[in-house]
């Protein structure tokens, strides 16, 4: 292998939970709610699957059907569909939404894996490309430099600046192009077997990992070291 490409949510980062989400944006808003409404509001959010990176929503209103099946093609679908689930939920004000949608692009809304920054710096110690694929609709960058990760990443290909997602075979082909590298020797990692399986179209090799949260999962990237050394790989 001579690259590796990440998926972001649920393979080297983790969204804060949904109340803890709540919580940050009505402390940053200085909006108060007494704590068995904020524990019920949380809940409903969470069910309305309203914070992006966290629980698939339980149903899709009507009236947001198209700008979820767009939400990682542009910036706009994107708040639109999120900031509508989260809407389902009556909240003290409404400037609320909004502020949670913001709040979810924080860097301090996400948390690395324990083992991520590790890996990422010895694929850099082995001289090993690395490329972020990720479907989403706004700019990751800022979050992967608060955390020191930004220094290890040769390319970010974010679906929303490409106008498609995974997994389909053109963000991996623009990945593997932007880095330099053949697909056949190029390992994609990532939680979703639909999504990020589409990188074996293009003949890349492919590992995934399980969506849990930070603590739950201190070690799950550290197979990648050794991956990386193993012509012998299978394919999905």
């Amino acid at each position: 292998m001579t690259a590796v490409l990440f998926d972001f949510s649920g393979t080297l980062c983790r969204i804060e939970s949904t109340e803890s989400w709540l919580r940050a944006t009505l402390a940053a808003t200085g909006i108060r709610m007494e704590e068995p409404q904020l524990i019920e509001a949380a809940a409903a959010l969470e069910i309305a699957g309203a914070l992006p990176g966290g629980a698939e929503p339980s149903a899709i209103p009507e009236e947001l059907a198209g700008a979820w099946a767009e939400r990682d093609l542009h910036a706009s679908s994107h708040r639109a569909a999120y900031t509508g689930l989260s809407r389902q939920v009556p909240l003290p004000e409404q400037t609320l939404h909004d502020a949670l949608y913001d709040r979810h692009m924080a860097p301090a809304a996400w948390a690395p894996y324990p083992d991520a920054a590790h890996v990422l710096a010895e694929l850099r110690q082995r001289e090993i490309a690395v490329g972020i694929v990720s479907n989403i609709g706004w700019d990751l960058r800022p979050v992967f430099r608060e955390h020191g990760l930004d220094q290890y990443v040769d390319a970010y290909v974010l679906s929303y600046e490409h106008g498609a997602r995974k997994a389909d075979p053109r963000l991996f082909s623009i990945a593997c192009a932007e880095l330099g590298v053949e697909p056949e020797r190029t390992l994609m990692v990532g939680d979703s077997r639909t999504a990020d399986g589409g990188a074996a179209a293009i003949g890349c090799r492919v590992h995934f990992v399980d969506h849990l949260p930070v603590d739950a999962r201190p070690n799950a990237l550290l197979p990648v070291l050794d991956l990386v050394d193993n012509a012998e790989l299978p394919s999905v």
